[in-house]
């Protein structure tokens, strides 16, 4: 079982990553929002352990993220005891919070009940938008038009593109998410990169890519994949 602990103190996670290890589990580690949030892309943990005071994005921000494409557990670690603090990780997606310092045997505790909640492995979704359907298990692209399907070239990083916003379908996609996964938290003042990949998209897979349908623009914000436009007033 793969778990994903982020935060920023080193000497917690030096801490976790021997307890957990030693417990069996695969422990990934992430030491601000914006890797942690890379690294669950690269890797799709089983489970994560999350802290709220991070730097770069916070941890509400990398739940908010998480939860647009993973249905895995999260377990907030964070040394905010207050109420609205817990209220807020909890309504963002979190499903359990515990406050520090804590108990190991606590914790190992959560860790085992969240762990029984874990999805079973199934196949990916297959999303339509238009005449496009996307399979993210195959990642390939395939476009229907006049009953004719042709399969889409994509470059390495269009699909990484793709993918987000597919998996996060309906949701604004904010810019720096988008660098910070594809590209490294280095270049997340990059925007002319999400600009090129963005019409190259639309140029491949909207019917008429100056007038996008599905692939939006929000303005000063990032970026939207609306599945049925009509429905999207």
């Amino acid at each position: 079982m793969r778990i994903l602990v982020a935060d920023d103190d080193p000497q917690l996670l030096r801490a976790l990553r021997i307890t957990l290890t030693a417990k069996g589990y695969k422990v990934l580690i992430a030491r601000n929002g914006a890797e942690a949030i890379s690294v669950a892309i690269d890797h799709r943990p089983d489970l994560y352990l999350l802290d709220l005071g991070m730097p770069e994005l916070d941890g509400l921000e990398v739940i908010e993220a998480i939860r647009g494409w993973s249905e895995a557990p999260i377990l907030v670690v964070s040394g905010r005891s207050g109420a609205g603090d817990k209220v807020d990780a909890l309504d963002a997606g979190a499903d359990d919070y515990v406050t520090k310092p804590f108990s190991i045997d606590e914790l190992l505790a959560r860790i085992r009940a969240l762990s029984r909640r874990v999805p079973q492995a199934g196949g990916e979704p297959v999303v339509v938008f238009g005449d496009v359907s996307v399979d993210l298990a195959a990642k390939s692209v395939v476009r229907t038009v006049g009953g004719d399907s042709t399969h889409v070239r994509l470059t390495p990083t269009e699909w990484q593109v793709l993918e987000l916003l597919v998996r996060n379908a309906g949701r604004l996609v904010t810019r720096q998410m988008l660098l910070t996964s594809i590209w490294g938290s280095e270049h997340v003042n990059d925007t002319g990169y999400l600009r090129l990949y963005l019409s190259q998209l639309r140029r491949k897979l909207e019917p008429v890519p100056s007038s996008p349908r599905h692939l939006l623009t929000e303005a000063g914000m990032g970026y939207r994949l609306v599945l049925q436009p009509d429905d999207a007033a």
